[in-house]
């Protein structure tokens, strides 16, 4: 082959190789992280992060992964190159969820002890507010439009919206049995949460804060027991959500449009949340019993790989 032809086949397999995103996951039981090469579906190294990681989230400009550490009761900043530690967040007492404002100068982060939510200034790691709110508060989400914060309580069994502006709750959602986690669709538009007691999806019109739709979550062959509903991902088109389905062993796959679930893909065993690539066209799950992560093909539906990661696998986030 001519040696300039070579060179630039070589040019476009280092920049696929360079756009291949990195996938990190907490061990909550082996107190550290994992990092995933995905492309290559392979455990890349673990690295220890602190006593009992379960929230994880990476920066607007992926420089930055934050991780909740349950047990220290901080949230851990680290640089997601060098995976050293470069600062801690005050997240109050034992922080498990946080979410970030979409201009990324914000976290907000459920305290489930203390029924709060508490509002850290990034920049400055600096808590700017706790918001009461209701019984152990877990699941959260903020808006990509930036209106709303979203906690989840789950003994209250109430969704509280959140005004960013004025950091006050202004309306209550009742939903099922111990609500779990919340996701807004990318237009702000809707809101859909999941009731683990209950193996329901509800997804609520974020603009009057009214249920438009119930989704009670059955599975042929499974007790009702074990369908246990809790991390959502939603893509950008609005095309499918993705609900992990807990002891069901299970993601269910939603239609976004008609909210009818058209099917259920077999994962690992206690599947807790789920993060898309960044081109949304894989999905990846934690399962936190079988120490795996599945990755599942988004344009066949079909989970093609399984990769063993270490101790109770919980959050997962995705680098580009």
């Amino acid at each position: 082959m001519h040696p300039i032809k070579m060179a630039g086949m070589a040019a476009v397999l280092l920049a696929t190789a360079v756009q291949a995103e990195t996938v990190f996951v907490t061990l909550e039981k082996d107190n550290a992280i994992a990092v995933l090469d995905p492309v290559e579906g392979k455990l890349v190294k673990t690295v220890p992060v602190g006593q009992r990681p379960r929230g994880i989230a990476i920066s607007k400009d992926g420089k930055t992964l934050f991780v909740a550490t349950s047990d220290d009761n901080t949230i851990r900043m680290i640089d997601s190159e060098t995976l050293k530690e470069i600062g801690k967040l005050p997240s109050g007492e034992d922080p498990e969820t946080f979410a970030l404002s979409p201009d990324g100068k914000f976290m907000y982060v459920s305290n489930e002890d203390d029924a709060e939510v508490t509002v850290i200034d990034i920049a400055t790691k600096k808590a700017l507010e706790k918001i009461k709110v209701g019984v152990e508060p877990e699941g959260i989400a903020v808006s990509p439009d930036n209106n709303w914060a979203i906690s989840a309580s789950e003994t209250t069994n109430m969704l509280h919206w959140i005004d960013t502006k004025t950091r006050k709750i202004v309306d209550n959602t009742l939903v099922d049995p111990r609500p779990r986690a919340a996701s807004f669709t990318a237009d702000s538009q809707q809101l859909w949460a999941t009731s683990e007691m209950a193996g329901t999806l509800t997804i609520i019109d974020a603009a009057s804060k009214q249920i438009v739709q119930n989704i009670k979550l059955d599975v042929p062959g499974v007790s009702s027991d074990q369908i246990q509903p809790v991390g959502i991902a939603i893509d950008k088109e609005r095309r499918y959500g993705y609900v992990a389905m807990g002891p069901a062993n299970r993601v269910a796959v939603i239609n976004a449009q008609t909210f009818k679930v058209e099917k259920f893909l077999l994962v690992g065993q206690r599947v807790w949340n789920l993060a898309f690539s960044p081109d949304q066209k894989r999905l990846y799950t934690t399962n936190g019993v079988s120490n795996d992560v599945s990755i599942i093909d988004l344009e066949s539906h079909k989970v093609t790989k399984s990769v063993a990661v270490g101790r109770y696998p919980w959050g997962v986030a995705v680098k580009p």
